[in-house]
């Protein structure tokens, strides 16, 4: 993305800060191609047979952004940062009701670039890393920050460090330490 396209969508944000109630219709122009990068990322990790499309999860994330007026936008990166973590919660809601409806559940497909954990020792739901993720955050609030948004938001460490406020060195070594516990915590389920 460019600077001059980052820049108006921080000025679009600003704007919904603002009350400008147009400002998300203008800004999804904008953002789509990148939510919806990080749609597919999600949903490649999911069953292959997942009834949630990226292109819905997307349009979901971004109707439930549209609902919400208590959130002050500070740049992109935190825009796709509470992206990211809305995408998880709609994917672990569409998880709940699928293991309700059916009783069992479907493997997680870790990217091994993302958590590397052999293929026979993944975590057999979705729930399982959101309830991880959720006894992380009680422990390290920022390094579950780290690990939604590469995870379930496909954002760079870049991208994380601008939307935390944090230095990249800084996301690296937090991840490294975050995907070790993960990888301990995942194997105790």
């Amino acid at each position: 993305m460019n600077d001059q396209a980052a820049s108006e969508i921080t000025t679009i944000l600003k704007d919904w800060n603002s009350g400008d109630t147009a400002a998300g219709e203008k800004l999804l122009p904008f953002v789509y191609d990148e939510l919806k990068r990080q749609a597919r990322i999600l949903m490649s990790r999911e069953r292959p047979n997942h009834t949630l499309q990226p292109t819905a999860l997307v349009h979901e994330a971004f109707m439930r952004l549209a609902r919400k007026s208590d959130i002050e936008w500070q740049n992109r990166a935190h825009f796709y940062g509470i992206s990211a973590r809305l995408m998880r919660q709609i994917l672990v809601d569409h998880a709940r009701n699928h293991a309700a409806q059916k009783r069992g559940s479907n493997a997680i497909h870790f990217s091994s670039d993302d958590i590397d954990i052999p293929v026979e020792q993944r975590a057999d739901s979705i729930l399982i890393v959101d309830e991880v993720l959720g006894r992380l955050a009680a422990i390290d609030d920022q390094q579950a920050s780290i690990v939604e948004m590469r995870f379930f938001g496909g954002l760079t460490n870049a991208e994380i460090a601008e939307a935390l406020g944090i230095s990249e060195r800084t996301v690296v070594r937090e991840w490294q330490s975050a995907r070790l516990w993960l990888y301990r915590e995942l194997n105790k389920t």
